[in-house]
């Protein structure tokens, strides 16, 4: 890659494609994010926008070389690689030990927790977005069948969790309860 960027709005996606042209979802790429690696000429991900995105971007070399003469925005890139290594820790929970149903809700839960274009935040707590991805890309991100991803949609709906407006507009009436359905500890856990 020639180039480095911030993600400012809109949402992409992470794939890698193995040898035998099998690609797996990998990753998604929210407002504030950092694609590309400095000190590397390749990327082994392919990105590809789901909404309509605006990045900023910056040639490599020179935003390697700013960064040699700035420190704090090398500490700040360090700081985000972090969040997205826990981003990652997170996303191998999800996908090793949550229930199809905890599957969905964070994911939900993730959107709307890191969409820059969260279009109405009600005094009740009430959240609403757009949901960046079709089901399919959701089955394939979440490692779900698409009868799966409808059928939790649909429970989450019935059950009060969520309400839809279409197949894409979500509006979350208590973010609480959302949270609670992704079967997250909300505490920080613990140390041993």
């Amino acid at each position: 890659m020639d180039f480095v960027a911030s993600v400012v709005t809109g949402i992409a996606t992470l794939t890698q494609t193995l040898e035998d042209g099998r690609t797996q979802m990998v990753g998604l790429l929210l407002p504030s994010d950092f694609v590309g690696r400095p000190g590397r000429e390749f990327a082994a991900y392919n990105v590809t926008a789901t909404t309509d995105i605006l990045m900023c971007c910056f040639r490599r070399k020179p935003f390697e070389e700013m960064m040699e003469r700035t420190p704090h925005i090398a500490q700040r890139l360090l700081q985000m690689t972090l969040d997205e290594l826990d981003a990652a820790r997170e996303w191998m929970l999800l996908l090793g030990r949550k229930t199809a149903r905890e599957k969905i809700a964070s994911l939900l839960s993730i959107v709307a927790r890191r969409d820059a274009s969260i279009k109405l935040r009600h005094p009740q707590g009430r959240m609403t977005f757009d949901l960046p991805l079709t089901r399919e890309a959701m089955a394939d991100y979440l490692g779900l069948t698409l009868e799966t991803v409808s059928r939790q949609m649909s429970a989450l709906k019935r059950d009060g969790v969520i309400e839809l407006e279409g197949k894409r507009h979500v509006t979350v009436p208590d973010m609480d309860r959302l949270l609670l359905e992704a079967g997250d500890d909300n505490d920080g856990g613990f140390l041993v």
